[in-house]
């Protein structure tokens, strides 16, 4: 079946829906949800998926945009935690998302404030690491391993660092997304090329293990649909449909930097966190010539909101981390966005940096299951976990999960586009130079689809002609034929993510008025 999302689809299997018993109902499509349709219409199952906003609207594009191997967990003693994740980090890697999912190399500078001992620990951990990769069967090609460097060397990958002090660095490498909401788009289409209906701005007002009493948010009719199980992979709002679930989000904030601001910054960096002798902020240069700086860990209580605000004192804090290790201070003017998402973390005692990042399942006699914690990695696994549940409780007649070995729309078998670990196809180190360009940066975001985005730029001259972040007309026209994009902020928020510096995407408005109209 085709993979195309768009509102003729949506309003036809909308239509369909009404008077069908589906197999599965997913309830959410950020990544676990969109993966739980994906899984079960892999199976051969009948699937509906619906969610109250967008494709990705929630915590799944909020991400730091890494894949993680895991060993933050390992240090924890999570080592069952640790292993789903590296194993998961291969299947992207290697088979399932390798256009999006690429090696990165990350320095963790050896500053005066972390001892030549804490140094050695750090790096027994990365070796630790490399043995995950290996029990993992990741192959080394598409993940090398940790060493030490030189101060020069340092510098040569990350010319903003400051020199004083500076002993070298640990090199480690790790999986980053290209673009989270791009990842979770990839899924949902992937579903959707297996039958599964994917509905955006369907509300569920009521759920039950039998289906959900649904609101279509552009018309406001309210209609059920009608299943044998039903997921409820709603993340930080798995409450609201599930009562007793006790849940304790936590906040991760996020700057977003212009590349001038840190020119030549060619690898991300660990910078540690004073008194904290494991967590360490994240500074992040991405394909688009941005930088994220990251990550606060912070408890949130009261009601869940749509979109996180971020407060000025996670700012504050971000920045005196990163500038503790630069040679010119990054200013709160130089700032040119911010974000902010919840992780959809079980209740427990202690600090949320503290809390497991397993996921857990919970269901009902009836045929309803919520799956909640987990992180983005392991959304697949967190996916399949769910859809056996679903299928045992509903003595559902489908197979094993196949989702491990299954590419996704747009893959690009591994060296097929002629780029190694942290390369893009013209050899240059991810980040080095600034912005991705032309064929790579389509390559990097459409995979194997690069070639029909670029022949549509031939259509007209607007289609082709650069905007905000680099993003061109023709990526938001095939936003709204292929990817499910009904509005403006589907296009600059989601599809793209022109939307993460307000003064680009008022730039960029009337760039994606003119692609819907187009």
């Amino acid at each position: 079946m085709n993979s195309s999302l768009n509102a003729a689809r949506r309003a036809r299997e909308l239509a369909e829906v009404r008077d069908l018993v589906v197999d599965v109902l997913v309830v959410g499509l950020g990544a676990t949800g969109a993966g739980a349709a994906l899984d079960a219409a892999s199976r051969g199952l009948s699937v509906a998926a619906i969610d109250a906003h967008d494709l990705a609207f929630g915590t799944s594009r909020w991400s730091s945009k890494m894949i993680h191997g895991g060993l933050r967990y390992l240090a924890k003693g999570q080592v069952g935690v640790a292993y789903e994740s590296a194993v998961e980090r291969g299947h992207l890697l290697g088979r399932t998302a390798p256009h999006l999912v690429r090696a990165h190399p990350y320095l963790l500078p050896l500053v005066p404030e972390i001892s030549r001992r804490h140094a050695a620990l750090l790096m027994t951990g990365y070796r630790l690491g490399e043995g995950l990769r290996v029990a993992a069967r990741t192959p080394r090609h598409l993940l090398p391993g940790p060493s030490r460097i030189s101060a020069a060397q340092t510098l040569a990958l990350a010319s903003p660092l400051s020199s004083r002090g500076l002993r070298g660095a640990l090199l480690s490498w790790d999986g980053r997304l290209t673009d989270d909401a791009r990842l979770v788009v990839a899924v949902a289409r992937t579903a959707a090329a297996h039958g599964a209906r994917i509905l955006t701005r369907c509300r569920a007002l009521e759920l039950s293990g039998d289906g959900a009493l649904v609101r279509d948010e552009l018309d406001g009719d309210t209609f059920t649909i009608r299943a044998r199980t039903v997921v409820n992979a709603t993340g930080v709002w798995a409450a609201g449909l599930h009562p007793g679930i006790r849940l304790r989000p936590s906040r991760g904030t996020h700057l977003v930097l212009r590349s001038e601001t840190l020119p030549g910054l060619a690898a991300g960096l660990h910078v540690p966190i004073p008194g904290e002798s494991n967590r360490f902020a994240l500074i992040l240069p991405q394909p688009d010539g941005r930088v994220h700086v990251g990550l606060t860990d912070e408890p949130v209580d009261g009601p869940v909101p749509d979109v996180p605000r971020v407060p000025e004192k996670d700012v504050t804090f971000l920045l005196s981390i990163l500038n503790s290790v630069l040679e010119e201070p990054v200013r709160r003017e130089d700032v040119a966005g911010t974000y902010a998402g919840l992780r959809p973390l079980l209740a427990a005692d202690g600090r949320p940096a503290d809390l497991s990042r397993r996921h857990a399942l919970l269901s009902r006699p009836d045929g309803l299951v919520t799956i909640v914690g987990g992180k983005l990695t392991t959304y697949r696994r967190m996916a399949e976990d769910a859809v056996d549940r679903a299928v045992s409780l509903g003595r559902l007649g489908a197979g094993r999960s196949r989702t491990a070995e299954l590419p996704l729309v747009g893959a690009v078998p591994d060296g097929a586009n002629g780029a190694g670990p942290g390369r893009g196809a013209d050899g240059r180190k991810s980040g080095e130079g600034g912005e991705v360009r032309g064929a790579d940066r389509l390559l990097e975001r459409y995979g194997n689809e690069a070639g029909a985005v670029r022949a549509l730029m031939a259509e007209a001259s607007w289609l082709a002609e650069p905007g905000p972040a680099g993003v061109t007309g023709a990526e938001l026209v095939w936003a709204v034929r292929h990817e499910g994009a009904l509005d403006v902020d589907d296009l600059l928020d989601r599809r793209t993510r022109v939307g993460l510096v307000p003064r680009d995407r008022d730039a960029a408005l009337p760039l994606a008025r003119a692609a819907l109209a187009y």
